[in-house]
């Protein structure tokens, strides 16, 4: 089955909206904003396997700045997910919105083992250009 080239899934919920968009170079920008209590179960996941579906690993950009918060539930399941798939992670970079996201970052990275792989920011600014510079393909 091809990946799809391009393509944006876009998941309302009544406490969380998340976007998932595809990007030529292997490049996938998941947005999550609100507070994500798993009200959409395990359809986010299943929407990042679609764009796993060749041999290239990709880089997977993660926008939190607009999250209020995660369930411990959620964030296991994000690291469950993300141990299963570390070999198609080639990058991930999270920008935490706030202290406590940082943390549930973290928590991920260690949990998945993706030290190396997953870099987490604070700061908007330098999340922006690291995304900008690899969508030009750098």
């Amino acid at each position: 089955m091809a990946k799809p080239e391009t393509g944006e899934v876009q998941l309302e919920g009544v406490h969380c909206h998340i976007t998932i968009r595809n990007f030529p170079h292997q490049i996938v920008v998941l947005v999550i904003s609100g507070t994500d209590i798993g009200e959409f179960g395990q359809i986010p996941m299943r929407k990042l396997e679609e764009f796993l579906l060749d041999a290239r690993p990709i880089q997977l950009f993660i926008d939190a700045r607009q999250v209020r918060g995660a369930s411990v539930e959620v964030s296991g399941d994000w690291a469950n997910w993300m141990a299963t798939h570390k070999a198609n992670l080639r990058r991930v970079n999270m920008l935490a919105g706030s202290r406590f996201i940082e943390m549930t970052a973290d928590f991920v990275r260690r949990f998945a083992e993706l030290h190396g792989v997953m870099r987490i920011y604070k700061d908007g600014k330098s999340f922006d250009a690291e995304l900008s510079q690899s969508l030009r393909g750098n």
